[in-house]
């Protein structure tokens, strides 16, 4: 048997070995549920949160004497617009607010009330308005809810709505009148537009960019580390010395890596196509017990995929960079495997093999940020960044095509040598046991290894 025989049926044995198991059914089954439970279930809790409002009012202290408690209890008690509709429907709903006028020398004791109320859960907090709030110092606000995004976006607002309102009536300015003419009530639709043309919604790319890079870093991680998991137990069950016996180290470490690779690709493109599915056919049902507002605010999932410019092309770049970056960390991960003897010394080994994706995954953001500086260019041409960044970057913005093809040509030269050096590592290690090679010994098993 030729060793591109005997790599097909490495290949074979690893993929039949882990689809068959109930887990893998299971797990890929359950991914798309979870996962559109993850993109939509956060945004339904939120419409349809009530504690806050169900805790007691905000007690408003006014030391200020110009009725600036009166007009935040009035801007609380009517229901708010122009919040992100991330925060919810509930937090765009009236908050029960009780306004008690005080002066500086009984604020100290109306604060130590307030306190005490909202200790016994009569109140949910309250907001202290000094008498220099005029001059520059600052509202205060205590409460339970202090931590609530969408209270305390609220309440802001309202403390400033009413201390502007009260130095236009002092300047002689009628409130009303600045605010019907600065009402605005409509957004900003954001476009990608490239050499091509019109590429989709601006908002909808930058969703799949975060996905995309989220979905590689993930699967990079966890499939890396399903090899080395394999190759620790052959190891360790010395199944390894008998099929060193038949079949080259590199064959070897070629099929194990290629077949739980090829197990993951397939699990992804299941996870991708279900949670698509699944996620249009529960998106009308959360939206709908949202309520109107957050329905509104949300847009549906035809739309969403709608304005989002995916094409084959970059559907292929896409595979292709998951691929290599892939067989690179992996072939990383299978070395590791075959040097250490336990689960402990693996968690150890990995540290250093981890550190280069926790550093990509930290260059995401600046990406995001400004998707064509030098950072984000050389980020994507880098092998060890590149598996991710340069996706990200082309779901943000159009790459050069030389950008794209000294990524792969770099990427590919990085697998070549990882799995050259890892393949050595691999024969010698697999046969070796006790205690854990050093960085000597390693270079060592890599030139003389054959």
């Amino acid at each position: 048997m030729g060793d591109f025989e005997k790599l097909k049926a490495i290949v074979a044995r690893e993929f039949m070995e882990r689809v068959r198991t109930k887990w893998f059914f299971i797990i890929t089954l359950l991914g798309p549920v979870l996962l559109s439970l993850l993109l939509f279930l956060p945004a339904w809790l939120a419409s349809r949160d009530r504690t806050s409002r169900a805790s007691g009012p905000i007690v408003v202290l006014d030391a200020t004497g110009a009725g600036v408690g009166e007009r935040v209890r009035q801007a609380l008690s009517a229901p708010a617009s122009g919040l992100p509709p991330v925060i919810g429907a509930a937090a765009r709903a009236t908050i029960p607010v009780e306004v008690r006028p005080t002066t500086l020398d009984s604020l100290a004791h109306a604060e130590s009330l307030a306190t005490r109320a909202v200790m016994d859960k009569e109140a949910q907090g309250y907001l202290v308005i000094g008498p220099r709030v005029f001059e520059g110092d600052s509202a205060r606000y205590s409460g339970r809810n202090a931590t609530s995004v969408g209270d305390m976006a609220r309440l802001t607002t309202a403390v400033r709505t009413a201390l502007l309102d009260v130095r236009l009536e002092r300047a002689g300015v009628p409130p009303e009148r600045i605010r019907e003419v600065t009402r605005y009530r409509g957004g900003l639709k954001t476009e990608r537009l490239t050499e091509r043309g019109r590429g989709g919604s601006g908002e909808a790319n930058l969703a799949l960019a975060l996905g995309v890079s989220f979905l590689l870093y993930i699967s990079i991680v966890l499939y890396g580390q399903n090899v080395l998991r394999g190759v620790l137990e052959e190891k360790t069950t010395r199944v390894a010395e008998v099929v060193l016996s038949s079949v080259r180290s590199d064959t070897l470490l070629a099929g194990k890596v290629l077949g739980v690779g090829a197990v993951g690709l397939l699990q992804i493109l299941v996870w991708i196509a279900g949670t698509m599915a699944v996620g249009a056919y529960l998106a009308p049902f959360l939206m709908r017990g949202a309520g109107g507002a957050a329905a509104a605010a949300t847009p549906g999932t035809s739309a969403v995929m709608s304005g989002i410019d995916f094409s084959f092309g970059a559907a292929a770049a896409l595979l292709v960079f998951f691929v290599l970056g892939y067989t690179f960390y992996s072939s990383l991960y299978a070395a590791a495997g075959a040097m250490v003897n336990s689960e402990q010394e693996a968690q150890q080994v990995l540290q250093p093999l981890i550190l280069p994706l926790v550093a990509t995954a930290m260059l995401i953001q600046p990406v995001l940020l400004n998707p064509t500086g030098n950072l984000s260019r050389w980020a994507a041409i880098f092998p060890l960044s590149a598996p991710i960044i340069m996706p990200l970057r082309m779901s943000l913005t159009p790459v050069p095509a030389w950008e794209v093809a000294l990524s792969v040509a770099l990427l590919i030269l990085a697998c070549l040598a990882a799995i050259w050096a890892a393949a050595r590592i691999y024969r010698v290690g697999l046969l070796m046991y006790g205690k854990r090679p050093t960085m000597r010994e390693l270079a060592r098993w890599i030139g003389q290894a054959g």
